[in-house]
């Protein structure tokens, strides 16, 4: 086995073996403690993995700072072409949200090794190729794991959500682990694939939906489990996505495709159609050959709380209202309607979750006070009402309980998403957010596009969930997967 200095550790013990193992202390390998070398997230090199990244441009930018710092500065780089009057001051540019940020702390982080980093655009990207001059640089993923499969252990995926599926699928076979940015797919019949892959390969997953591990996502369980509010039966999730072009839109005008991006690559399985500069980087996410709308962005950060916390299945109905859209373009805005059934282990009833999109806010509990915003996540319950923020932030207790004074908590405190996957990796332990939970979120979220598609049957669609079908509109059952183009396949 080599470190990053390049000698050799104990004979006989593989980098890999020592690192898939959870019974590494038993060897004689000395790991430098992290207390003596200081600062949060950073590792001994004798106990550092390799990883990949793919998709370093915007949002992979921000995921690959939170596992390791690079070793040249990454400047900002507010997103090109974003024209669109909905867009809010700080679309594109990191250094707004919370959520957005790279690397938010001030201590040291080494998590793992930047290995390999892999972009189809080498100038969007080219920020990230400098931050970490020793890692190699690829502008075909598979060209990469061609190359590189004996020397990575992970891979981190940041592309356009068409692609996330195929290059998971091809990674996980190789028996790499896999984080990939939220949604885990763009079909439900690519979830459900993945889920099953990773299971068969017993790889460590891990979904970009960075609330699941937070305090305030632990504490909206804690007290609806409680029962501080009673029964919920009505939940309202809302965000003002999106901020990049949607609705019943001409596809742009095709233009010369750049020397320095792979188009093709970036279509991947998608159909061919012609380039535009308002398509890549960012305005990829509106259209439904490579993107997924608000709910595809958004739904993780806001859903997940609600399905936790209310230990929701799959729907059993599902209906979708929206603004005008077309065969390229998803809707500006949607409302969208879901029911579950009731959790008899839970003692929990049936429950209606209302989702809006577009800037469009639910209806406003009579509870608020004059001037209080509606959070993204509002819980009406028999005897309250609880809302939190995006990424279950900032949970509020608006009415019921008297002298609320919070919940002792009892659900266990994690480490953020990228820290929890690279230590389930090296623990041989499952991460927090793996497939098989945020499997079923993303079904969730997915479904409402299909929803959406069949708005003009003017009809709820009743799930099957337990063999992915729709019962009462069986031309609903096309849209779960999508014939991909020539020569690619999951």
């Amino acid at each position: 086995m080599k470190t990053e200095e390049g000698k050799n550790t104990k004979p006989g013990i593989s980098r890999r073996s020592f690192l898939g193992t959870a019974a590494t202390a038993a060897t004689a390998l000395t790991i430098i403690p992290r207390h003596v070398l200081g600062g949060r997230g950073y590792t001994a090199p004798s106990d550092l993995i390799h990883i990949a990244g793919i998709g370093m441009g915007n949002q992979g930018t921000a995921d690959i700072r939170q596992i390791c710092d690079p070793d040249v500065p990454i400047p900002d780089q507010p997103l090109p072409n974003l024209e669109w009057p909905m867009a809010p001051a700080w679309a594109g540019n990191e250094s707004a949200p919370p959520a957005m940020i790279g690397n938010a702390g001030k201590d040291p982080i080494k998590l793992a090794n930047v290995y390999a980093v892999c972009d189809v655009d080498s100038v969007y990207a080219a920020r990230v190729f400098k931050g970490y001059p020793k890692a190699k640089v690829y502008t075909d993923w598979r060209e990469l794991l061609d190359k590189e499969k004996s020397n990575i252990d992970a891979v981190l995926i940041a592309t356009p959500d068409h692609l996330h599926a195929m290059i998971a699928a091809a990674f996980i076979r190789e028996k790499k682990h896999v984080y990939v940015e939220k949604p885990m797919a763009k079909t439900v019949h690519e979830v459900r694939f993945l889920k099953d892959l990773a299971k068969q390969y017993n790889v460590v997953t891990q979904m970009g939906n960075q609330g699941h591990n937070t305090d305030g996502t632990r504490k909206t369980v804690e007290w609806i489990r409680s029962g501080i509010i009673g029964n919920v039966k009505e939940v309202y999730l809302s965000t003002d996505r999106p901020v990049w072009a949607q609705g019943n839109l001409k596809r742009p005008s095709g233009e010369k495709v750049p020397k320095t991006l792979n188009w093709d690559l970036f279509q991947g399985p998608a159909p061919e159609k012609a380039y535009s500069s308002k398509i890549v980087p960012f305005g990829w996410r509106g259209l439904w050959d490579y993107g997924t709308g608000a709910l595809g962005d958004m739904g993780a950060h806001i859903f997940d709380a609600p399905i936790w916390a209310l230990g929701l299945d799959l729907p059993v109905r599902i209906h979708a209202s929206t603004t005008p859209f077309n065969e390229e373009y998803l809707p500006l805005a949607e409302s969208i309607t879901y029911e579950f059934a009731e959790r008899p282990e839970l003692k929990m009833p049936a429950v209606t979750v209302n989702w809006t999109d577009g800037g469009i806010l639910p209806p406003r509990p009579v509870d608020l006070k004059p001037g209080q915003r509606i959070m993204e996540a509002v819980y009406v319950g028999d005897n309250g009402i609880i809302m939190h923020s995006s990424h279950g932030a900032d949970p509020v207790l608006v009415s019921g309980f008297k002298d609320f004074n919070g919940v002792k908590p009892w659900l266990p405190r994690t480490k953020n998403i990228f820290e929890d996957w690279i230590d389930a990796i090296k623990n041989g332990t499952k991460a927090a957010n793996d497939f098989e939970i945020s499997g079923k979120l993303t079904e969730i979220m997915l479904l409402a596009n299909i929803a959406v598609k069949m708005k003009f049957a003017n009809q709820y669609l009743d799930y099957d969930a337990a063999n992915m079908k729709i019962t009462n509109l069986p031309k609903a059952n096309e849209l779960f997967q999508y014939e991909y183009r020539n020569g690619w396949k999951l």
